[in-house]
């Protein structure tokens, strides 16, 4: 199990999602949480307690060089408070980027997933180089489900690096919308708008009760570039989540709790209705506007039924 403060942030069986714009410092909080895996106990404000059947951890990085991946697992082991000049033993570290096929890239993930005996946890650091379009909705549904898939019959949890929009803080393309509708949790990595040598992390979906948000500094320890916690960081307000990125789960709730005992509601309503248990589930309220949106999306998703002339009930055995 990981978790961020008291918060469950991953299982064995699922999958979660670690996301953020460019030089928003993704690998190293990700860094931190291989860390707290490695020792089945704290680094940063991650928490790993992994059985020992499942300690062992798969890190695969898509992007960067060799030289750039050797950084990375020395930051690793210096976090968790290991030698650096020896080879973990609960830690396999591999980089894919001289290998050219994306289908050979997930052929190499999945058998090791299924031939290394006790893994309990896999790192994706750059998911998007397993999918040839990621605006290709069938490529989407193919990658997320065999993520699904391989958490699901190894009873391993995979943790995924993915990358923001520039313009905005939307997940990319049909990825990124599959990515976060299915994850058990969505961390999202930002630089602080305040101050620049300051990385937020803070709960952009989650299914369980969201952690606190809390932040890190890249500081040198022998060389090697490692993030602290900054214990001078306080919490603002809680980031916006667009409706599109919520989970399958924030949906059913927010629904369940907005049509109460009614099999049918009203648009006019349902909108007051909508905006009440949406706010109630995200802490954030939707404007008029974009509750309109919502509600197109979930007749979209089938999630809600329209049946005649301004008349919506809840589907409530739609499955994702």
């Amino acid at each position: 199990m990981l978790q961020a403060g008291k918060a469950i942030i991953g299982t064995l069986d699922n999958f979660s999602v670690s996301t953020g714009k460019a030089k928003a410092q993704k690998t190293f909080n990700v860094s931190a949480i291989v860390a707290a895996a490695l020792v089945n106990g704290q680094v940063l404000d991650y928490r790993a307690s992994f059985p020992e059947s499942k300690r062992t951890i798969l890190y695969y990085d898509t992007e960067q060089s060799p030289h750039h991946c050797q950084l990375v697992l020395q930051r690793i082991l210096k976090l968790a408070g290991l030698p650096i000049d020896q080879e973990p033993e609960y830690l396999k570290f591999s980089h894919l980027r001289a290998i050219a096929g994306l289908n050979q890239r997930r052929a190499i993930i999945r058998y090791a997933i299924y031939h290394t005996p006790d893994v309990g946890l896999v790192v994706i650091d750059g998911i998007r180089d397993l999918i040839h379009d990621i605006n290709s909705s069938t490529e989407a549904t193919k990658l997320v489900g065999d993520l699904m898939q391989w958490t699901g019959e190894q009873n391993i949890h995979i943790q995924t690096v993915f990358l923001l929009n520039k313009g905005d803080d939307n997940a990319r393309g049909h990825i990124g919308t599959e990515l976060n509708y299915k994850a058990k949790s969505v961390l999202l990595i930002a630089r602080d708008n305040a101050d620049a040598d300051r990385s937020i992390v803070s709960p952009a979906i989650i299914r369980s009760k969201a952690f606190q948000p809390f932040a890190f500094r890249l500081s040198e320890d022998e060389g090697i570039c490692l993030p602290k916690l900054d214990g001078d960081y306080t919490a603002q307000h809680p980031q916006v989540v667009a409706y599109q990125e919520l989970s399958y789960e924030v949906h059913h709730q927010a629904l369940q709790e907005a049509f109460g005992k009614d099999t049918e509601l009203g648009y006019g309503d349902l909108l007051v209705r909508l905006s009440t248990a949406y706010s109630a589930e995200t802490g954030h309220t939707y404007r008029q506007t974009k509750l309109k949106e919502l509600l197109h999306f979930l007749l979209r998703k089938e999630i809600i039924i329209k049946e005649g002339r301004g008349r919506y009930h809840f589907n409530s055995d739609h499955h994702h």
